[in-house]
């Protein structure tokens, strides 16, 4: 550990990210699995993103929320796989002090404004579903856009403040984050200042931002299978129940990790179990997204075709 004198303590000046020491003899095969996953999830989310303003037809309020929710997974698993993969591949677990704030920030950041764009999805299928006639009248690119722009103000302004404060407590020493990258849970708890009104906020924010999301996201699919249920065609409803018991995987499968990482005012407790729950967040959900939210749908696949074809015709 690096330390420089200040007031007779040590200023912790870089930290040790302690991944998964039971599995550090099997750092090639986590990093090709990690590699894999990383790879496969950029190349299926920018194909949406590709796809989405190459193709007019889609060029809709929820294709634009969908490829901005698929730019923001790839800037999300950017924040900490990168990091995570030369750590496998060189075995070196150090990150600089302001690197380390750097990433928490994003992690939230953008994890955050994520949440907040997954709720306006969700609001999006339930007016375009339970409201058709009034649809058109209420979603446009332009309030799409500005629902956008709103989510990702609210999650900076949160999180700016409270990097803020946590910018300002003390660290001197130990310098082991028990996490493979800076979780701020993690971070708070080894500093040598008092903390405890940091860890309320930290609280605070993170709970609000889950709960917000997550009602608006319930509320809106618990309209959407009532109207399902009253489709008079069983086809329909199949198909129907089909797509949103996909989409309610992933949701269920992020908010459910994030419940259990953050929703614990003593998050201390749980490092270990925290760990395992953000692989769900940061490994397996950015590969099931492109998946389940856009490369299944019929339009996508016509416009994916169309695309193929032009740049066929042109060779």
């Amino acid at each position: 550990m690096r330390t420089v004198g200040v007031k007779n303590e040590s200023t912790v000046q870089e930290f040790v990210l302690e991944a998964f020491p039971a599995a550090q003899h099997l750092g090639g095969l986590l990093f090709l699995v990690h590699l894999l996953a990383y790879l496969a999830s950029i190349m299926g989310n920018t194909v949406i993103i590709l796809i989405t303003w190459a193709d007019h037809r889609l060029q809709t309020p929820m294709y634009v929320l969908l490829s901005t929710f698929s730019f923001c997974e790839c800037c999300f698993i950017t924040t900490v796989i990168p990091k995570l993969l030369s750590i496998f591949l060189s075995g070196r677990q150090t990150i600089p002090f302001p690197a380390c704030l750097t990433q928490a920030f994003f992690f939230l950041f953008i994890g955050a404004g994520t949440f907040f764009l997954m709720a306006v999805m969700s609001l999006d299928r339930y007016l375009a579903i339970c409201k058709p006639l009034h649809y058109a009248s209420i979603m446009n690119l332009r309030v799409s856009f500005l629902l956008i722009f709103l989510c990702y103000s609210l999650s900076f302004i949160f999180f700016t403040g409270l990097m803020l404060r946590v910018s300002q407590l003390s660290f001197c020493g130990p310098n082991i984050i028990s996490h493979f990258f800076c979780d701020l849970g993690s971070l708070i708890h080894l500093s040598c200042s008092d903390t405890s009104s940091v860890e309320t906020y930290f609280f605070f924010v993170t709970s609000f931002v889950i709960l917000l999301s997550l009602i608006v996201t319930i509320t809106a699919y618990s309209n959407i299978v009532v109207t399902i249920l009253r489709l008079p065609s069983a086809k329909e409803r199949q198909k129907a129940f089909s797509t949103c018991s996909s989409h309610l995987i992933v949701l269920s499968l992020m908010y459910g990790s994030c419940v259990f990482i953050y929703l614990n005012p003593k998050q201390v407790d749980r490092l270990d179990s925290n760990k395992e729950a953000a692989l769900v967040n940061t490994v397996v959900t950015p590969v099931l997204n492109p998946v389940i939210y856009t490369l299944r749908n019929k339009q996508v696949h016509q416009a994916l075709r169309d695309t193929l074809s032009r740049v066929r015709w042109q060779k």
